[in-house]
């Protein structure tokens, strides 16, 4: 491990972990209990994604979710986390296609909620929002390939950027945002040899979910790589534990200590 002591990561930190080969460990949170587990760990950065939209509220994808719901989520990761860099995401609907009401929403996250960057999907599509937020001084997240808030346009959620023209796409996009001032940029589901093309060519960090070893960082959304979701089971996905079988288990003699009288016991009693 490359890994040095650091008390707080930043932007700055990250580009400085791209330069030296130092990997970028990311994982989402939404919560203060996990939150301070994860930056307790010495996780990198927090995402505080849209996807609490499908693990905690339980939708079916990313839309539904509001600013008012991600500015909540985010105040509670805010205050456990001391040593992460706390990335949040605009959900849908905040910054497309209005550069002035992307920038008051991303202007919100900061103010309210103590969000470190702003994440948002897209590249030259929503290039005029990310201008106005960066001009702003608040530093900005892209992410490229798969894009959960554009599933109806697309219609699926396979692999991204299978074919040239896709591809060639992609990367110009993650050179635009580069040149536009992202800090960083994450790569959905797109071939891992794409992947490698987008981290070796420009400077800013690339995170990968389902692009490969090759880009400079990973994220998985914590409820997956924990087990506590059973549904949704990609091929980039690893699970680490089966938190769903733990925490059922636990219910279910919880349950059964109470019906048959054995808890509480006398040591538990006043």
């Amino acid at each position: 491990m490359l890994q040095k002591k650091i008390k707080k990561v930043t932007t700055h930190v990250l580009f400085e972990m791209k330069a030296r080969g130092e990997k970028i460990a990311m994982l989402t949170a939404y919560d203060y209990s996990m939150a301070r587990i994860l930056d307790q760990a010495e996780i990198d950065v927090i995402l505080v994604g849209d996807s609490a939209s499908n693990v905690m509220m339980g939708y079916a994808s990313t839309l539904p979710i509001t600013l008012d719901d991600m500015i909540y989520h985010a105040k509670a990761v805010r205050r456990a986390t001391k040593r992460a860099l706390v990335v949040v995401d605009l959900p849908f609907g905040t910054y497309q296609g209005n550069s002035k009401e992307a920038l008051a929403s991303a202007i919100r996250l900061m103010k309210e909620a103590g969000a470190e960057a702003v994440k948002l999907e897209g590249g030259h599509e929503v290039l005029e929002s990310v201008n106005r937020i960066l001009s702003a001084g608040i530093p900005v997240m892209g992410h490229l390939g798969l894009l959960p808030q554009s599933i109806h346009k697309f219609g699926t959620y396979v692999v991204r950027a299978t074919d040239e023209d896709e591809a060639n796409k992609l990367v110009e996009d993650a050179h635009l945002l580069e040149e536009a001032g992202c800090f960083a940029i994450v790569l959905e589901k797109i071939p891992a040899k794409l992947g490698e093309r987008v981290a070796n060519s420009i400077k800013i960090p690339i995170i990968g979910i389902g692009a490969g070893s090759k880009v400079d960082g990973q994220v998985l959304v914590l409820h997956d790589m924990l087990g506590i979701t059973q549904e949704f089971s990609p091929r980039f996905l690893r699970r680490y534990h089966n938190l769903y079988q733990e925490i059922f288990s636990s219910v279910t003699k919880y349950i059964y200590d109470i019906k048959t009288l054995d808890f509480p016991n006398e040591k538990e009693q006043y």
